[in-house]
């Protein structure tokens, strides 16, 4: 009997480890899908610049030093499709990872 409550215990707290992992945010990733999926439009970063600089997009620097910019509302703007661009369907994790990449970029 002990050891099926140790058997159990095990698997619930290994079921909440990946949980935990799948939920990460990482702005390392979040860079990463910038640059694959944003980057054609947007100047994701200083050492990557739009593929497309006359697209008229903003750079996501510029995005992360908007007063209105906060993790909610990039985390909103990334989940919704808007008419000047190509519908992006991102993952939560990117979404979030995202979200913490351009965050970051206001404080350097």
């Amino acid at each position: 009997m002990h050891r099926l409550r140790g058997l159990t215990m095990t698997l619930i707290l290994c079921g909440a480890a990946v949980v935990a992992r799948a939920q990460s945010v990482d702005p390392a990733i979040g860079r990463h899908v910038a640059e694959t999926t944003c980057g054609e439009c947007h100047d994701v970063g200083p050492d990557a610049p739009a593929k497309n600089p006359k697209s008229g997009a903003p750079s996501f620097l510029a995005v992360s030093r908007m007063p209105s910019t906060t993790g909610t509302s990039l985390k909103v703007f990334l989940s919704t499709s808007h008419a000047k661009m190509p519908n992006i369907l991102l993952t939560s994790e990117e979404i979030d990872s995202v979200a913490a990449y351009i965050l970051g970029l206001s404080k350097k």
